[in-house]
Order: C-alpha cells, then sequence, then structure tokens
C-alpha cells in the first residue's frame, strides 16, 4: 500500500490571540466561532488551521473581532518542524470531528416512529452533516459511518412511505 502524505509538514494558519476576560459574552462568542471552523488548539490563545484562502480568511475575521473586543490578534503563516507535530495536530483535529460524527450516527439510530418525526430528523441530520464536514480537513472513518446512518434514516423513510403508498 502507497503511504500518501506528505513527506514534509504542511502550512499551517495561525491565529495568536487574546480578549478581554470581561464582559465575557465576547470572549465566548469568538471561542464558538473558533470551534465552530475546527481549529486545533496549539495552546491557550493560540489556534490553527491547515492554510488555504478560505481559512485564512475565516481567522482574519476573527481576528478583526477580537480587536474589536479590545483584544489583541496576529496572525501567522507556518510549517511544524517535524512531521509528528503536525500529525499530532491533525489527529486532534480528527478525533473531535470522530466525536460529532458519532453523535450523529448514535441520534440517526434513534428512528422516531411517525413518519413526519423520520423526516424531520433525516433532515436535521444532514444539515448537521454538511455543518461538520465544512470543518473536517482530517476526515475520520466516524465519517462514512454517519453518512450511511444518515442515509439509512432518510432511505427508511422512503422505503415506508412506497409501502404505505402501494
Amino acid at each position: 500500500m502507497l503511504d500518501r502524505r506528505p513527506a514534509v509538514p504542511g502550512e499551517w494558519v495561525l491565529l495568536s490571540y487574546r480578549v478581554p476576560r470581561e464582559p465575557s459574552t465576547r470572549r465566548i462568542a469568538i471561542w464558538r466561532k473558533l470551534k465552530a471552523l475546527g481549529v486545533g488548539q496549539i495552546s491557550d490563545g493560540l489556534v490553527a488551521l491547515p492554510a488555504d484562502a478560505r481559512t485564512r480568511e475565516q481567522l482574519e475575521w476573527i481576528a478583526e473581532e477580537v480587536l474589536e473586543a479590545g483584544g489583541s490578534a496576529s496572525m501567522w503563516i507556518a510549517r511544524p518542524t517535524t512531521l509528528a507535530a503536525e500529525r499530532e495536530l491533525a489527529a486532534g483535529m480528527a478525533q473531535a470531528r470522530a466525536a460529532e460524527y458519532a453523535a450523529i450516527t448514535a441520534e440517526a439510530a434513534t428512528t422516531p416512529a411517525s413518519a413526519a418525526a423520520r423526516q424531520s430528523l433525516a433532515r436535521r441530520l444532514r444539515t448537521e452533516l454538511r455543518r461538520i464536514q465544512r470543518r473536517d480537513y482530517f476526515p475520520p472513518a466516524e465519517r462514512e459511518r454517519a453518512v450511511a446512518a444518515v442515509e439509512a434514516l432518510a432511505a427508511l423513510e422512503v422505503s415506508r412511505t412506497k409501502r404505505v403508498s402501494s
């Protein structure tokens, strides 16, 4: 089997930031936005995403928000010095997504009794899958299981609808 991982670490965009403790609402809002982006936490106040135009722009917006909140922020393009450091950061990010996908899989397995509830659940879970996939830079195996579970739920709804209408 061919190893397709790069021989050297790739570039990452880093955001170093500090937000005043009070009022806490701004700090919490910023943290939630970072979490929604799927950042890798390197240390307190230092987060990273694989570097591309999209991730750079997203972190630039958050840096501006930090500054508007009276904090400090700086961005960097960096390359880990070792593949091991990069893999550790990527593994942490993949692990966070794996937990989110596992929650989707578990929820899809609940299979509500009513057709309307199944249809609503399938629609909501598909939307949630898209949100997770936007921040999934290192897809774990749980991703495919979650997609399959949601599709099985949707297919169950379709097959029950066909039987009823026959």
